[in-house]
């Protein structure tokens, strides 16, 4: 049983907004983030926030046009983007830590990951 399944991806036009979503199960999961994937490129953080929800972290590239969030009480951790970019185009990944609460940015930080979904922004 997949323990974290991302929802929400497609195709938009440039400066349209989509929002992401990630449910959790079978456990409880602490820090989370989003992480993204182009053809060709090394997997990146997009966006990452801790347990309680009071810290977040976003990279340069989303900041001011991403913003994460979570409801712990549905197990489920959300990103919205707007304004959007062909350079946004990757497959977005839901990552989640069992072990730490505080937010964290690199890929070995996470032990629970998503299959991915699909962004892609058409200029």
């Amino acid at each position: 049983q997949r323990q974290l399944v991302e929802s929400g991806g497609g195709l938009v036009q440039a400066g349209g907004s989509l929002r992401l979503s990630c449910a959790a199960s079978g456990r409880t999961f602490y820090g989370m983030s989003w992480f993204r994937q182009a053809p060709g490129k090394e997997r990146e953080i997009a966006a990452a926030i801790s347990w309680s929800g009071a810290d977040t972290y976003y990279a340069d590239s989303v900041k001011g046009r991403f913003t994460i969030s979570r409801d712990n009480a549905k197990n489920s951790m959300y990103l919205q983007m707007n304004s959007l970019k062909p350079e946004d185009t990757a497959v977005y990944y839901c990552a989640a830590s069992s072990r730490t609460t505080y937010v964290r940015k690199t890929v070995p930080d996470f032990d629970y990951w998503g299959q991915g979904t699909q962004v892609t922004v058409s200029s």
